[in-house]
């Protein structure tokens, strides 16, 4: 947990309620939007959600070479201060953009599936939504996994019930 000196405030880990309620909310409104315009929509591209799978190699790969300089191993030089920072501040809002798009291609199939066998354009979308919502949830993972990398070894692993009630 990283504290900012200036301001006071704590960073805390990431927690899956939020990610849950972020891609709920973007289900609901995209699912909301789609049933009320869906007809003037252009078809998606079969590739339209790659760029998260993109940010979630990133994240990857920033997990596998930072992990050690974290975790001070011998021969690495240890990571800054201010880049750990910048990086788990990367690594949240991967995940959080990457909830956030799931939902949001969630809602999108839940309208496309009841008429996927009447409207032709339902067929390719789906497909769409299918290749979105796998990288979004590679984007969420990857996040989430970047974020752990990034723990102080020195630090106590938190207690998640007390936690919870810290955040009521």
């Amino acid at each position: 947990m990283a504290v900012f000196p200036a301001s006071g405030v704590q960073m805390t880990y990431t927690k899956s309620r939020h990610l849950l309620a972020a891609a709920l909310v973007a289900a609901m409104l995209a699912y909301l939007w789609v049933s009320v315009d869906y007809g003037s929509l252009p078809r998606l591209p079969l590739l339209a959600g790659v760029a998260l799978l993109v940010v979630a190699i990133v994240d990857a790969v920033l997990a596998l070479t930072l992990r050690p300089r974290v975790r001070r191993e011998q021969g690495v030089e240890p990571i800054e201060p201010m880049t750990a920072t910048r990086v788990v501040a990367l690594a949240k809002a991967s995940s959080m953009a990457g909830a956030i798009m799931a939902g949001a291609w969630l809602g999108l199939l839940a309208y496309l599936l009841p008429i996927l066998s009447r409207v032709d354009a339902a067929r390719s979308d789906t497909a769409s939504c299918v290749v979105g919502l796998i990288s979004a949830l590679a984007a969420v993972a990857a996040g989430l996994w970047l974020e752990y990398c990034l723990r102080n070894p020195d630090e106590p692993e938190e207690d998640d019930v007390d936690e919870d009630r810290r955040d009521w």
